[in-house]
């Protein structure tokens, strides 16, 4: 299984760079679409570094394809669903749910059990993320806040704030997202409860996220961060 992972991995890179040259795009233009610096890009293209689901999934939106196309993973488990789970270089599995290119996107994530200390990389990129919590307690850095989420929790935000997920030391995580192109929104429909502190929506460049992290639990929508 590692080989193949090994496999895998090794092959993106140049698949990367075939899809940039394809599109006429340079690395500046890339980065700007994707909030993945160009040196860092150009890293990923030449194989001296492996990618991560933070990067992929941006760079798959860039290019307009599917994350399994992106990294042509190989088929597992029953034929007839057709599901390609894709395991990144730093213990994370990804299992993209749609098979369509453009739209809301959908994705099942798995991540290791984390340190509670770790240093978050946040990252920006255009677009609009609705994450649900399955199993475990997802770590959720927006901005200046960090969150816990746990099982029955939903996070939505604005992907142009600086953000970050991780798993704790608590052990996995395991959570669905949905991650559309800027003012395409998940909506949850849930009956209303009591709203702790203000209730502002995220927005770019540093607003508040009152009102963009929210736990769905017993068919109540609240607020868990003001």
């Amino acid at each position: 299984m590692d080989d193949i992972v090994d496999r895998t991995l090794d092959a993106v890179g140049p698949r990367l760079k075939r899809l940039r040259l394809q599109r006429d795009v340079t690395l500046a233009g890339l980065a700007a679409q994707t909030g993945i610096s160009a040196s860092t890009l150009s890293r990923l293209e030449s194989g001296l570094r492996r990618p991560t689901l933070e990067q992929l999934l941006p760079l798959a939106r860039a290019y307009g394809v599917t994350l399994d196309e992106l990294v042509d993973a190989p088929p597992t488990g029953d034929p007839r669903v057709n599901l390609r789970p894709i395991a990144c270089a730093d213990g994370s599995v990804v299992l993209p749910l749609t098979r369509r290119p453009g739209g809301i996107q959908a994705y099942k994530f798995v991540l290791p059990a984390g340190r509670d200390d770790a240093a978050p990389e946040l990252r920006t990129h255009e677009g609009y993320d609705w994450a649900y919590v399955l199993n475990g307690t997802l770590r959720l850095v927006l901005g200046e806040h960090d969150l816990r989420l746990t099982p029955g929790e939903a996070a939505e935000f604005d992907t142009r704030i600086p953000h970050w997920f991780g798993a704790t030391s608590a052990g996995p995580v395991e959570f669905l997202s949905l991650i559309g192109k800027q003012g395409e929104r998940a909506h949850v429909r849930a009956a209303p409860a009591s709203v702790t502190g203000g209730a502002a929506r995220a927005g770019a460049g540093g607003a508040a996220v009152a009102g963009a992290v929210r736990a769905v639990t017993g068919g109540a929508a609240r607020a868990v961060e003001s």
